[in-house]
């Protein structure tokens, strides 16, 4: 279990929300042979969750100094060589790198202005690899259910994943 300090400004995605993610993406996916890309990383807990279920690629970027040096600290006690983690800002990170994932899990602020362009973003810029998934949380005022690559939403007391996929002709 990690713990971050008391004036830790994150929210992080809650266990019975986090154990349901993973339940679903059990269904999809061969977790040691994907490549993943943490977005607002916050604590860290989803790139460790992917590390520990044998992912061997994953990427956490985080904005916040303090979060990005504990999330640092938090890969190097639980020796997670896998993650690799960097201070960037979200939003221009996705407009600039142009590495391709299998999945991307995006835990923005719920109350983000740009909430609702992520997702298009994601699929402008093509950082999905065929069959890939996206999976954004948020809150129950915000909504994707006419996206054209929703593939469901899930909903945990107040925590909401859509989840998006690239289609298979792209």
């Amino acid at each position: 279990m990690i713990h971050p300090p008391k004036n830790f400004k994150a929210r992080p995605t809650t266990d019975r929300a986090k154990e349901s993610l993973f339940n679903i993406l059990s269904n999809y996916i061969d977790f040691s042979e994907i490549k993943v890309l943490d977005l607002f990383g916050g604590t860290g807990s989803i790139s460790y969750e992917f590390a520990s279920r044998g992912c061997n690629n994953i990427t956490c970027i985080e904005l916040n100094y303090k979060h990005y040096v504990f999330i640092k600290e938090t890969i190097n006690n639980l020796g997670f060589s896998q993650i690799k983690a960097y201070k960037s800002d979200v939003l221009k990170f996705l407009n600039k790198y142009t590495d391709k994932y299998d999945i991307i899990f995006a835990d923005p602020p719920y109350d983000l202005p740009e909430i609702d362009t992520i997702p298009d973003i994601i699929f402008n810029n093509k950082l999905l690899n065929k069959n890939g998934l996206f999976i954004l949380e948020h809150s129950d005022k915000t909504l994707f259910t006419n996206h054209p690559k929703l593939k469901e939403h899930r909903n945990y007391g107040g925590v909401n994943f859509s989840i998006f996929e690239t289609l298979k002709s792209e």
